[in-house]
């Protein structure tokens, strides 16, 4: 008698499955436009504070951001983020939203902005651990040793500029570090479900009752009157800084990996040096250019390495 196909007796036990990696090329050409835009953002607060006052800079734009934001969800008639996303999105506000933006505002009222940029320069390094532990990313080993070279050519490059000589204000300068790197992993992580420009959106309308009252007492205690460049200043850390950059930003996050992305910042801080310098009239010597290729060459082995990310665990059998 004929016998039908035969059946497998038993499932081979599987290893616990990785997800797959995230389509690198496009996540970098985001994460880089990204960190375009995020470039110009401390000599542009640096700009507007020498008018403004930090907290109308810091928390202000955010303000202009979430009408921005709203405007968007409306006109494109976004459904509401599900319940257990706003928690998270509680994070992304803390962390971007407040805390990046208000420490480093009052800092650069005290410091220059060359001299914030290369202690930035911490921030690639601070996502890579957050990617761990809030986007659940395993960097390997070689991710690793690239991520510890371009940080010590950043340190070194801080040291020779002056910024081992720390001030009172560098502590908000690190503060700033440490939250913007929490807000960059956790929105990474939730861009993967809602899309990154409405991550900053919707985490910008969740801050922005509480913001309101506390700009508006700052600007009847101090004021709007500003100059053109302090305006100018303004509307870009408002609008790109606060808005537009993080489209970019997180879709890069998201589809390339925290981890991976997140190292495009180490470019940052010569970046950030060369509009100084063009805008501000801060000299950029051999040894900025030195740097730039050492940091340069630390990006591109980040970007050739594993970051491996745990998979979510499959439903049970029905």
């Amino acid at each position: 008698m004929a016998q039908g196909p035969r059946r497998l007796s038993a499932a081979r036990p599987q290893r616990p499955s990785r997800a797959p990696e995230p389509p690198r090329a496009g996540g970098a050409r985001w994460g880089a436009l990204g960190v375009l835009a995020f470039s110009f953002t401390l000599p542009a607060t640096r700009l507007a504070v020498a008018d403004l006052d930090g907290v109308v800079v810091g928390l202000g734009r955010a303000l202009v951001a979430a009408a921005l934001g709203g405007a968007l969800l409306l006109a494109t008639r976004a459904d509401a983020p599900a319940r257990r996303h706003w928690p998270r999105l509680a994070i992304v506000a803390a962390g971007v939203v407040v805390g990046f933006p208000l420490c480093t505002a009052l800092a650069l009222r005290h410091l220059p902005a060359a001299h914030s940029a290369v202690i930035v320069g911490l921030l690639p390094a601070a996502t890579a651990v957050m990617a761990v532990a809030r986007a659940g990313e395993r960097p390997s080993g070689r991710f690793w040793l690239a991520c510890l070279a371009g940080l010590l050519a950043v340190l070194a490059f801080a040291a020779s500029q002056g910024a081992g000589r720390p001030r009172a204000a560098d502590l908000l300068v690190l503060v700033a570090v440490a939250l913007a790197a929490i807000g960059y992993a956790e929105g990474g992580a939730l861009s993967r479900e809602l899309g990154g420009w409405q991550v900053i959106s919707w985490a910008l309308l969740l801050a922005a009752p509480a913001l309101a009252p506390i700009v508006a007492v700052s600007v009847a205690r101090h004021g709007l009157h500003a100059g053109t460049d302090a305006w100018l200043g303004f509307a870009y850390v408002a609008v790109v800084s606060m808005f537009l950059g993080f489209f970019a930003w997180y879709r890069g996050l998201a589809q390339g990996g925290v981890a991976r992305i997140g190292q495009l910042q180490l470019a940052q801080p010569i970046l950030t040096l060369a509009w100084a310098a063009a805008l501000l009239g801060e000299r950029v010597g051999a040894t900025t250019i030195a740097a730039a290729l050492a940091v340069l060459a630390s990006v591109a082995l980040t970007q050739r390495t594993r970051v491996s990310r745990r998979a979510p665990a499959a439903a049970p059998p029905a």
